[in-house]
């Protein structure tokens, strides 16, 4: 039997059994850590505008990786706009931060360019 403390406080107890058939998710194995988030913008954004605004942002971040660099591309389309994917990378020690502080930057630069919230608009023609 394995005893696990969690980050949130939390003691887990794992079977051996549990721990020999199943997978195993390591995070501080690897010098960093990808950090996947996404930004729902307006159709009337101009998303290669919008992801070099971001990205701008996102240089200013403590603990954001140079190398690799972030990740900024368009992930879908949906009725309400295009969904950004926000993807900046950093050590495992500081992904919760780097994590908030990209999710305050694509706030402050979609609020601060004055860019419209995504709403969905759908248009019903009657039938006549």
């Amino acid at each position: 039997m394995t005893t696990i403390n969690t980050p949130d406080n939390v003691r887990t107890y794992v079977g051996n059994n549990k721990i020999f058939s199943d997978n195993v998710q390591n995070f501080t194995a690897n010098p960093y850590r990808r950090v996947d988030i996404t930004a729902q913008i307006a159709h009337s954004v101009d998303p290669r505008v919008a992801m070099q605004k971001i990205a701008q942002a996102l240089s200013a971040i403590p603990n954001v990786s140079k190398s690799p660099a972030p990740d900024l591309k368009i992930l879908s389309y949906t009725p309400a706009g295009c969904v950004l994917a926000v993807r900046p990378y950093t050590h495992n020690d500081h992904y919760w931060q780097v994590y908030f502080d990209t999710q305050q930057a694509i706030r402050d630069v979609l609020g601060a360019g004055g860019y419209p919230a995504p709403e969905f608009v759908m248009e019903l023609n009657a039938a006549g």
